[in-house]
């Protein structure tokens, strides 16, 4: 059963249901908004007052993947669950959910499942719990802390966002799995010719394989590729997701372009749990 803990410094007392809240024995209480998430981000696990995605790349991204550009990707995710055959009432977390996509996609092929979404973003998270009720979703910073008590999850995900391994070794169950993404080789790699000037191929499978070593084991290596035809919303939607500093140059250069088929292109990770 996955119960939430109290993230006020030195509590970490377990959260229970109150009136439209969450309390813990020591009184520290956290509202539920309106539409349904509840934030347990802390002043010290922030580096600005609005950290995360805002509301305009909240936009883009819901923008972007309602136009069914990540579906394939939702795809592999939800079949690798399924094949792990888990129970129907299986938990997952997805840490840096972001808007919720991936979340609300699974819940609906495992109904029964407490599946969770936490994302720094408070705009990402309201509009998460807004589009997708079934799922569970909290502010929080997955790279310092999650709310949780150890071993609560049998499966935790991180879809090219947040890498704690000490912090997702501690809340998968000793018998959960990881499932990690992270993007391919030539990934927006036409983007990157068009607008910046070139497209150096960048493989992180070691890198990824080498941050998850003490913790975990690899059981299993994916590759997705597949291409977007993209039209100028939708280039200037991944291009705000993708290069949140680009210079103006890259921006003007992006306006020059009105149609470009680009490659989007993932490698799914498969991990055990190390003993």
């Amino acid at each position: 059963m996955v119960r939430l803990i109290c993230p006020v410094r030195g509590c970490g007392k377990p959260l229970e249901p109150a009136e439209r809240a969450l309390a813990c024995e020591n009184r520290h209480t956290f509202d539920i908004a309106k539409s349904g998430y509840v934030n347990l981000l802390q002043p010290q696990d922030r580096r600005s007052p609005n950290p995360g995605d805002s509301k305009e790349m909240v936009q883009a991204r819901r923008r972007f993947v309602d136009r069914g550009h990540a579906a394939l990707l939702a795809e592999l995710l939800w079949q690798a669950i399924g094949d792990l055959g888990l129970p129907a009432g299986f938990s997952l977390l997805d840490a840096g959910c972001g808007e919720g996509y991936f979340p609300g996609i699974i819940s609906s092929h495992f109904p029964e499942a407490d599946i969770r979404g936490v994302d720094i973003s408070v705009p990402a998270i309201d509009a998460a719990a807004r589009k997708y009720p079934n799922v569970r979703w909290l502010v929080a910073n997955a790279d310092r802390f999650l709310p949780f008590v150890d071993g609560s999850f049998d499966v935790v995900m991180s879809i090219t966002a947040r890498k704690n391994s000490a912090e997702f070794r501690r809340i998968i169950s000793p018998t959960g799995r990881l499932l990690v993404a992270v993007p391919g080789e030539d990934d927006q790699i036409e983007l990157r010719e068009a607008v910046l000037g070139k497209g150096v191929q960048k493989d992180r499978t070691e890198s990824t394989l080498s941050h998850f070593a003490d913790h975990f084991a690899l059981e299993e290596e994916i590759a997705l590729r597949y291409t977007a035809h993209l039209n100028a919303e939708g280039l200037s939607d991944l291009f705000a997701l993708s290069y949140r500093g680009a210079r103006r140059q890259a921006t003007e250069q992006l306006a020059r372009i009105s149609r470009l088929d680009v490659t989007l292109s993932y490698r799914l990770f498969r991990f055990k749990v190390r003993t």
